[in-house]
């Protein structure tokens, strides 16, 4: 077993500790409890950062004071969590034994020769922060009470974002500025803002302090070296989830129960993502593949790494036992709806209650089967939005397909179908991907909503799609044109959908 940290060296007339934690996968290393058993809370009067301490032992108040300078940068340094009372069989999530490969270090960003961003913008953008607002900002303080909070940004570029959240609703919100605006927290101020504005805050009498650090570390959860699955696109899939919930089919039916499972679920879906695909886990014989027996791989370990944050925090320690244990339960089936190696059953389970017309909202499953169906749609909704947003999006997934095929290359593994860079270009891979799954998804959900946004959604998809497709002829040379019409008289765009289809 890996041990995440080393405790500093104690004079030799101290008692060790009794209890000390790991923040990954609810360890507990301790004498005189099992390995993977949780403290008892007895004996844990407070809590900071990593450690948790017994505060009749004088040598816990030793280690707090050293924790602060030796501890916690070794802690969060790897980006150790602490998962305790999880309940879950332990995820070792320290490192990626990719064949020894860490993806946190492997993700080489192009920010020296980009062009996207210049020095001086970045500077400007640092300029924002006051040194006490950074600090209060900082990575070193999650999970430490604020007694008073403060703004993160200047007033100036938090009126701004306040501005955009007056039209969170609108199918154009640009959440690549939100983000800026935000400093980087556009998850944590989104689903907060979100959960206000349906009252569901007092409704569900949810702790201000714990919420907030449930959605600091779900953010912080998401891994911003990945291209694309990062808190960036969780917030995006929370807004489109908003949109949705706003149609009339839905506002008129859900209970704010499913108003609060949707948001967490679109907030959570893809936790802990870690930018390559299931495919990739089978093939490497990750430990994650083994656990969850090659199903649905990455969606288990996003619900569980959700649960495991639920329960750290307490956000539903207030509620009932069994309520508590449902509502974990029913955000598994949404996260898990997901998986799009399952997007083809639940296309056709959608279009049999839509041809039979037997969809009962007034039924709490049938519901929950929409809101399934809604998060699938928000989760891969980028081909729908505005070209300017959209672009950005399909350059940035297919980043990362590029990424997971250059690392497969390096390591002499078979390069996935969509990873290959030498055979692939983003254009192509988003005419086949709006082709086969977002097209016969969104055209079923307008048959469901038949609404203004549904039909803007759809009209989006087709201008991208036809986008894409002039890039691509701009991007064909004239030899491979000509190749196959003097073969056959059709053309290469006809070639792939003919071979898919039969």
């Amino acid at each position: 077993m890996e041990v995440c940290y080393q405790l500093p060296v104690l004079p030799l007339d101290r008692p060790v500790p009794k209890h000390v934690l790991s923040r990954r996968g609810a360890i507990s290393f301790s004498s005189s409890s099992s390995l993977f058993g949780a403290p008892d809370p007895r004996q844990l009067s407070q809590r900071r950062g990593a450690i948790s301490y017994d505060s009749a032992d004088q040598t816990a108040l030793y280690i707090r004071m050293l924790g602060a300078c030796v501890v916690f940068k070794q802690l969060f340094a790897r980006d150790v969590r602490v998962r305790s009372q999880v309940g879950f069989e332990p995820e070792r999530r320290s490192s990626h034994p990719y064949f020894c490969i860490d993806f946190r270090t492997l993700h080489a960003r192009p920010g020296c020769g980009s062009s996207s961003a210049s020095p001086g913008t970045e500077r400007r953008v640092h300029r924002l922060l006051s040194f006490q607002r950074y600090l209060h900002s900082s990575r070193l303080l999650r999970g430490i009470t604020q007694q008073i909070p403060l703004p993160i940004l200047d007033e100036d570029y938090s009126g701004q974002a306040r501005c955009m959240l007056e039209k969170v609703g609108s199918w154009n919100f640009d959440v690549f500025l939100f983000d800026r605006l935000t400093n980087g927290n556009s998850l944590i101020t989104l689903t907060f803002h979100l959960l206000n504005q349906y009252g569901l805050v007092e409704l569900f009498q949810l702790d201000m302090v714990k919420l907030w650090r449930f959605l600091v570390l779900v953010q912080e959860d998401y891994h911003n070296d990945n291209p694309y699955h990062n808190s960036v696109h969780a917030a995006d899939v929370t807004q489109a989830m908003f949109c949705f919930l706003q149609e009339p089919m839905l506002a008129n039916s859900l209970t704010s129960y499913d108003i609060l499972l949707g948001l967490l679920a679109a907030a959570t879906h893809d936790l802990d993502h870690p930018g390559v695909n299931q495919l990739f886990l089978i093939k490497t014989d990750h430990y994650l593949a083994t656990l969850y027996r090659n199903t649905s791989v990455l969606e288990n370990h996003h619900w569980k790494s959700a649960v495991g944050l639920l329960r750290e925090t307490g956000l539903f320690s207030h509620l009932p036992a069994d309520d508590s244990l449902n509502m974990e339960r029913d955000l598994g089936s949404l996260i898990l709806a997901t998986d799009i190696s399952r997007q083809n059953d639940y296309l056709s389970r959608f279009r049999m209650h839509l041809d039979q017309g037997n969809l009962c909202l007034s039924s709490a499953s049938h519901r929950h089967f929409v809101l399934q169906m809604a998060l699938k749609c928000a989760d891969i909704c980028n081909p729908c939005r505005p070209w300017e947003l959209s672009k950005q999006w399909s350059e940035k997934v297919t980043g990362e397909f590029f990424q997971q095929g250059d690392i497969e290359r390096k390591h002499k593994l078979e390069v996935g179908p969509l990873c290959d860079r030498e055979t692939n270009t983003v254009g192509k891979i988003q005419i086949d991907f709006m082709t086969y799954v977002a097209e016969p998804l969104f055209a079923e959900w307008a048959r469901f909503s038949d609404t203004c946004l549904s039909q803007t959604m759809l009209g989006h998809m087709g201008l991208n799609k036809a986008s894409w497709g002039g890039l691509q002829q701009e991007q064909t040379p004239v030899s491979e044109e000509a190749e196959p019409s003097a073969a056959g008289g059709s053309s290469s765009k006809e070639m792939p959908q003919g071979s898919r289809e039969s």
